[in-house]
């Protein structure tokens, strides 16, 4: 058995109410239940939430909301691996046999029915504990730098100022999207950034992590621009 686990709590601060604020016709949401439908990958899509107003939404889109999320699972300091470990205890207590659980975060308006396929089929191709969604930066972090408090710059790596980009590695960041992991893995709360964890690539125009306003209109324009690239297709 294979589940999907939606993290939404009600509590964000930042952009107030953002997992059910409206974005392109329907709850923000909305978009992960059905993606995570159209996928047919799971035998049960499980919002995890502490409010009352996002069960009821989740549960209009097609997901089902069987336990409320703990208060001290709903705070600002709660990490995401606690939450779908919660999740997945109470999967297992119900006696249901898992074979993997995938965290589906709420504000995931770009991901695609084939990245949540190429996540499973990832996980299942060796001995992963984890799969989920990457992307690279879109500038080279080893020629990063910050201020210093004169007011001046300082390289956080110094040692590669004169190596041109192409010689450089390639850094990846969390897209912020699906994290698929074995129900062990999650139990444990093993970390996921590790070697034994694989990525899988989603590309830089279908990534933005919704946490500020600026975010939000971001994503408003890059929706609106794969909904005219669909169009001509």
């Amino acid at each position: 058995m294979k589940i999907s686990i939606i993290p939404a709590r009600g509590g964000s601060k930042r952009i107030p109410r953002k997992n059910i604020r409206n974005f392109a016709g329907k709850p923000m949401i909305a978009h992960a239940i059905q993606i995570a439908r159209e996928s047919q990958l799971f035998d049960h899509i499980i919002v995890s939430t502490d409010d009352i107003e996002i069960a009821a939404i989740a549960r209009q889109w097609g997901a089902c909301t069987p336990f409320e999320r703990p208060a001290e699972l709903a705070n600002d300091f709660a990490g995401t691996t606690e939450v779908i470990a919660h999740g997945t205890e109470w999967a297992i207590a119900q006696g249901w046999k898992l074979e993997a659980v995938c965290c589906l975060y709420a504000t995931t308006p770009f991901v695609e029915v084939d990245d949540l396929v190429a996540g499973w089929k990832a996980l299942k191709s060796d001995k992963w504990f984890y799969s989920f969604a990457v992307t690279e930066f879109a500038s080279p972090i080893f020629r990063s730098f910050q201020q210093t408090k004169e007011g001046g710059v300082k390289m956080f790596f110094p040692e590669h100022f004169s190596k041109r980009s192409q010689d450089l590695p390639t850094a990846l960041h969390d897209a912020g999207q699906f994290y698929w992991g074995l129900p062990q893995a999650w139990l444990e709360q093993k970390r996921l950034f590790e070697r034994h964890s694989i990525p899988v690539f989603i590309p830089r125009d279908r990534v933005v992590d919704i946490d500020t306003e600026e975010d939000w209109r971001q994503a408003e324009l890059m929706w609106d621009v794969m909904q005219r690239r669909n169009k001509t297709k």
